[in-house]
Parts: C-alpha cells; structure tokens; sequence
C-alpha cells in the first residue's frame, strides 16, 4: 500500500481496525527507533499495525506487538519481527500521553505508518474503546451513507 499524498507523506500501511474499535481523542506523531533490517522492510511496504499498541516502560514509550517481517536479505545480522520498537518522543509529549492513558479507559493505538522526508514516522493517537453498541451505531451510519450515495447515483 505505497501510496504518495500531496503533502510529502508516503503511507505504508493503516490501522483500519483502530477507527472502528476507539474514539480517537488526540493524535500525535512520533518517530522510530529501527535497525538497518528493519528499514529494509517497512520499505518494502509489508508492515502490519493492526493489532499493536504502545506502552510506557522507564519513561520511555515503546510500540507493542506490531509485525514487521524478515528482510531476507539480510543474513545473520536479521530482527526480531514481533519485538518492541521505541518511539521518539520529546519528554513533554511523553508526560502529556502518560498523564492520558492513566485516565479512565484511554490507551494509544497507533493509525497509520509513513515515510516523511525519507523517515519512517508513526501516527499515535490517544484513544477510548467503542461499547458493542457504538459499534453497532458506526456500522449502521456507515451503511446508511453508502445506500444514500447509491440513490442520489441513480436518480440523477
């Protein structure tokens, strides 16, 4: 999923699953910590965030369970695909998501990965799960909206 915006930004892969299952409060955007490997693969484009998320150890904030695979050329010198990746934070940004996610029901979800001025950038946001309820409500206005479209396509 190369995709290039307008702005510079080459997105290499998207949380899809993030907007169904949170409400997105705030979004920040941080840089990675990656080996020569690493790099390697994200931009080949095989990365998969969906089922990731980031945690604070030691003040630090690191990316949990994100999948980027086996570059293989790259012999002995190779990565762990599931190991925990750090973010770039400065320190105020990091005591402002410290200070959210210790509120109520809020964790940081990570919502797409891209390349900005040739660094490998990741989009954080601070989120709140949806009840099976909301869930039910974004998928009914979803729907709604793709049959309205399909009218107005056809009556005009």
């Amino acid at each position: 999923m190369n995709k290039k915006t307008n702005n510079g930004l080459k997105i290499i892969t998207l949380n899809r699953k993030a907007s169904f299952n949170y409400f997105f409060k705030e979004l920040f955007e941080a840089g990675l910590v990656l080996k020569g490997s690493e790099i390697k693969s994200v931009r080949s484009g095989k990365v998969n965030i969906a089922d990731s998320y980031a945690v604070e150890k030691n003040g630090e904030i690191y990316l949990v369970n994100s999948h980027i695979p086996i570059y293989k050329q790259a012999s002995y010198t190779n990565h762990n695909p599931y190991s925990e990746r750090k973010l770039l934070f400065n320190k105020k940004e990091i005591n402002k998501l410290i200070g959210r996610v210790n509120e109520d029901g809020f964790t940081l979800v990570p919502t797409k990965m891209y390349f900005k001025k040739g660094k490998a950038k990741i989009e954080i946001a601070v989120a709140k799960g949806k009840k099976q309820f909301d869930k039910r409500h974004t998928k009914k206005t979803r729907d709604w909206n793709r049959e309205k479209a399909r009218y107005f396509r056809k009556s005009s």
